[in-house]
């Protein structure tokens, strides 16, 4: 008997293709950053879909998501979502990262850091 696949199932596909083509400029930076594999040599995805979540950015290998987070993001409605799905996500073994829009823009140095610290410690965890 099989595992029942329940990430990047194909029926979300769709959703994710758009979800890809409308990423905010900030998605766009944080891509770059992480696509050419410079941090910590680690692969990541983008619009990755764990159960009924799409996440910004998931790197499998540790199980390590990154969310670029934009100001509709402090408001009361989104926090409380944001919090239930960060308590799904960390059921499933799943770290997740918030990075500010704006940090993004005017400290990628140290975004970059903090995600290559998560990585090397969650490899460490293993």
């Amino acid at each position: 008997m099989g595992v029942e696949r329940t990430n990047n199932l194909p029926e979300g596909l769709e959703l994710r293709r758009k979800l890809r083509r409308k990423a905010t400029p900030e998605e766009n930076a944080m891509w770059k950053m992480l696509r050419a594999k410079k941090v910590a040599n680690s692969h990541w995805y983008r619009q990755f879909s764990v159960g009924p979540y799409v996440l910004d950015f998931y790197c499998p290998e540790v199980r390590l998501c990154v969310e670029v987070d934009g100001i509709h993001h402090n408001m009361d409605e989104e926090m409380a979502r944001d919090e239930r799905r960060t308590r799904f996500l960390n059921r499933e073994g799943i770290e997740v990262l918030r990075i500010p829009n704006e940090v993004v823009w005017n400290c990628s140095d140290m975004v970059i850091a903090t995600i290559e610290q998560a990585v090397v410690e969650r490899r460490g965890a293993k």
